[in-house]
């Protein structure tokens, strides 16, 4: 059986490609998740992604990845890096690796952006990559 990988995009991530293309770059949220698809068949692992604005819906996913074989999470928690204990306790709850991953350098924007109630927990953390982020993280998922 294939390893099992979730990717789970955060709040805004549904408007990548026209979000601040400056900041967040032209691919779209559908790019990244036809990239990771396909580079999931390459490394023989199944990958499944969603997408929230809603917190509730994303600790939901990260709890039911907790039983149902989920073996690797790929997050991209957006704005709720910086202020969810829910996304952090649900994490910690399963027990699933994971690694973060943020489009954007956030060490080179907003002060409040270098905070994550998430990275002391993550396997790793990956930061201003662009979308490569997560073809990244996805390689890593894959491997470990």
């Amino acid at each position: 059986m294939a390893q099992r990988i979730l990717v789970l995009h955060g709040p805004n991530l549904n408007l990548l490609g026209t979000r601040e293309p400056q900041v967040y770059g032209n691919v779209t949220l559908a790019q990244v998740d036809e990239r990771l698809a396909e580079l999931a068949r390459t490394l023989g692992v199944a990958v499944e992604t969603g997408q929230s604005n809603h917190e509730g819906e994303l600790v939901d996913r990260i709890q039911r990845a907790g039983h149902d074989g989920v073996q690797f999470i790929i997050i991209n928690a957006g704005a709720y890096t910086h202020t969810s204990v829910a996304l952090r306790d649900a994490l910690a709850g399963v027990a699933i690796p994971y690694v973060e991953v943020h489009v954007s350098n956030v060490y080179k924007r907003e002060p409040f952006r270098h905070h994550s109630y998430l990275s002391d927990q993550a396997v790793g953390v990956i930061a201003g990559l662009g979308p490569f982020g997560y073809e990244a993280a996805l390689r890593f998922a894959a491997a470990y």
